[in-house]
């Protein structure tokens, strides 16, 4: 059994605590549940995921490119880049408490990758992704809701700890 948290969170029930267990149900507030609710659920410290943030601490005058875009990013301990990245790494990994990833993580995907990339009306990039979301019953006047949508599956797979790392480089 799952429990819809207010900010689209998602939490297996065994994984709250007694006290977010005996709590009534999520108040509505004009339609939306109320955004103080998530603070009162509790998740139990033996179930919580261990949760690290990577550290840059800037001693001395080079600093390592890669080290700097991960600079205050957020991982699940077990699936957290290597450390020391390199040779003289100032980084340190800072466990962080899995209640704020909970409330503080986000997820954002821009929207210039659905409108006009995905749905190319004009055939400038001319990949023919539009052509399958079409066939599915997808039009460009659906591309902000399917903007929404992946920002949300993102965010679950994430505070579930379904990522995988990509290659570590300028890019990110």
């Amino acid at each position: 059994m799952y429990i819809q948290k207010a900010c689209g969170y998602v939490l297996p029930y065994d994984k709250l605590s007694s006290v977010s267990k005996s709590l009534p149900a999520l108040p509505e507030v004009n339609g939306s549940y109320h955004k103080r609710w998530p603070a009162f659920l509790f998740v139990q410290k033996s179930a919580a995921p261990d949760w690290i943030q990577w550290t840059h601490h800037p001693e001395g005058k080079t600093h390592c490119d890669v080290c700097l875009k991960l600079d205050g990013c957020w991982f699940l301990k077990s699936k957290s880049p290597t450390w020391p990245h390199h040779p003289f790494c100032h980084c340190t990994l800072d466990p962080i408490d899995y209640t704020v990833v909970l409330m503080d993580a986000t997820t954002y995907s821009d929207y210039s990758k659905f409108d006009p990339y995905l749905f190319d009306t004009d055939n400038v990039y001319q990949h023919g992704k539009n052509r399958a979301f079409e066939s599915w019953g997808y039009t460009v006047a659906d591309a902000r809701w399917l903007q929404a949508e992946i920002e949300k599956q993102a965010l679950e797979k994430y505070l579930a700890g379904d990522y995988t790392l990509g290659k570590l480089n300028e890019h990110g």
